[in-house]
């Protein structure tokens, strides 16, 4: 990284046209008369003038209406949020707040949509930072002008991509420091929004936003489906890599698989959609195991819960627990069986105007008639449900939302989640589990640290589901197969 990247003290979003002062340990402390001026001229026109809306304008335009039909004669304010700092004067990869993106199809730091009310509705308009300042040096001397970080869309090709008005946004903290009538405003994503609407929103104004922002994502359109589909499809192709380099993960570590499935969601998508976990041994009894960097052993299993996501942010969670030399010890496959079989029932009961919970309870049901048939906890059957004994070794809950976020919906009301009804359009995880940690004594030496965990992305239809990860195999027998093909 070039050391004079955070050349400019003063921020690329501060307004005016202040000089932009060089960084304070830079090699040239000072910009001559003469070089700053050479830098203000000779630059060709580069504005592009062919742009068409981008291919979700219509969707989120369609959101934005849903959105003004909720609240009628309020303020909404959504920020996509800010660079968040790493160390010193590096930052995070910039990720644009959901609610933000699903509203606008924007991914930029520090935009902000605001819908103001209006006798019809609201008028929306998207605030946004506009190309670097030439004249001030901002392009050049700032670590977030265009000659650093990158060129961005002018104010004119923003409005054109995004399909409604665009603003600069150095205007927005007085504008809403001057909104009068109820503001609600997305929060924790953006200080200088928050601070400037400070005493114009309640948290319980705000809470109620956001609720209905998640539930808004709870039923997925046509080209949701289609983002979490390519997710999907880039997922599988990401667990052939890994299978293809296993007796190099073996040489070296779990970050060697982490790495190559991280290479394919780079190439084909924007990122991973979460910290890749990828669990050798008896790291699989460890449910967010993220830190891989344990070794990759033969006879051991892998637990691999990794995901793809797309340029428009949404994002596959898929697992399959594979045996790292190719083929299943006997107890494996038995555990590795009954996780297929709860997967199998908990799928199945995936349908139209089935309870949320169904799915749940008809894998906890296999496994925990699977753990009394093996003689680890005393039944009867009914009786260790009711009791939530299997939870020892099952866990967690078998499955949750996808979409925008791994966890999608996350902060939608119970009853239209948790204890909701399935409806066409929901996509969701069906994951059940078995970890026999290594120092649990309950349960015989041999089955200590195994972890075992099946995951496929299924969406609801009009009859019942698809299986959107279904190229993945499932069955003991097809990942063997599998393997074995992959591996040559």
């Amino acid at each position: 990284m070039a050391d004079e990247q955070q050349a400019g003290q003063q921020q690329a979003d501060e307004p005016g046209r202040k000089p932009v002062k060089p960084r304070k340990n830079g090699v040239a402390p000072q910009v001559s008369d003469e070089l700053a001026e050479n830098m203000k001229r000779g630059w060709a026109d580069t504005e592009r003038r062919d742009l068409t809306p981008v291919p979700q304008a219509g969707h989120t335009a369609r959101r934005r209406a849903a959105l003004s039909a909720r609240f009628p004669g309020e303020r909404l304010v959504v920020p996509a949020g800010r660079l968040k700092t790493r160390s010193n004067d590096t930052e995070y990869p910039f990720r644009a707040g959901v609610e933000y993106a699903y509203l606008t199809g924007d991914q930029t730091e520090n935009g902000v949509l605001v819908l103001e009310p209006a006798a019809e509705g609201h008028d929306a308009t998207l605030y946004l930072l506009p190309r670097s300042d030439r004249e001030n040096g901002e392009f050049w001397l700032s670590g977030q002008g265009e000659l650093w970080v990158g060129r961005r869309n002018s104010l004119t090709e923003a409005a054109r991509l995004y399909g409604l008005p665009v603003a600069d946004i150095r205007t927005v903290p007085e504008l809403l420091r001057e909104a009068t009538g109820p503001v609600r405003v997305v929060r924790g994503h953006d200080a200088t929004v928050e601070e400037a609407l400070t005493d114009k929103v309640t948290a319980e104004r705000d809470e109620e936003f956001r609720v209905f922002l998640s539930e808004m994502r709870l039923i997925k359109d046509d080209f949701e489906i289609a983002e979490l589909t390519r997710a999907c499809d880039s997922t599988v192709r990401g667990f052939e890599d890994v299978v293809r380099v296993l007796d190099r993960a073996q040489a070296t570590s779990e970050r060697y698989i982490e790495g190559t499935f991280f290479l394919r969601a780079r190439v084909e998508g924007n990122d991973v959609g979460y910290g890749s976990i990828c669990a050798a041994g008896p790291h699989a009894t460890t449910l967010h195991w993220v830190r891989n960097d344990g070794q990759v052993r033969p006879g051991e299993l892998l637990l691999l819960d990794a995901g793809v996501e797309t340029t428009e942010l949404y994002t596959a969670d898929v697992t399959r627990t594979l045996p790292i030399n190719g083929r299943f010890t006997g107890l494996q496959r038995r555990i590795y069986d009954a996780v297929y079989q709860a997967q199998e029932a908990g799928i199945a009961a995936v349908r139209p105007g089935a309870k949320y919970r169904d799915f749940h309870e008809a894998a906890q049901r296999v496994l925990t008639e699977k753990l009394v048939e093996w003689g680890l906890v005393e039944g009867p059957v009914e009786r260790v449900l009711e009791l939530g004994l299997q939870r020892r070794w099952t866990l967690h809950g078998t499955g949750h939302m996808l979409g925008m976020d791994v966890h999608d919906c996350a902060a939608a009301r119970r009853e239209t989640y948790a204890d909701g009804t399935l409806e066409p359009g929901m996509c969701l995880t069906v994951e059940p589990g078995l970890y026999f940690q290594p120092d649990d004594l309950t349960v015989p030496e041999d089955y200590r640290g195994i972890g075992v965990r099946i995951e496929d992305d299924i969406l609801v239809t009009e009859d019942g589901n698809v299986n959107l990860s279904a190229a993945l195999p499932r069955s003991a027998d097809e990942v063997e197969l599998w393997m074995a093909k992959l591996r040559g």
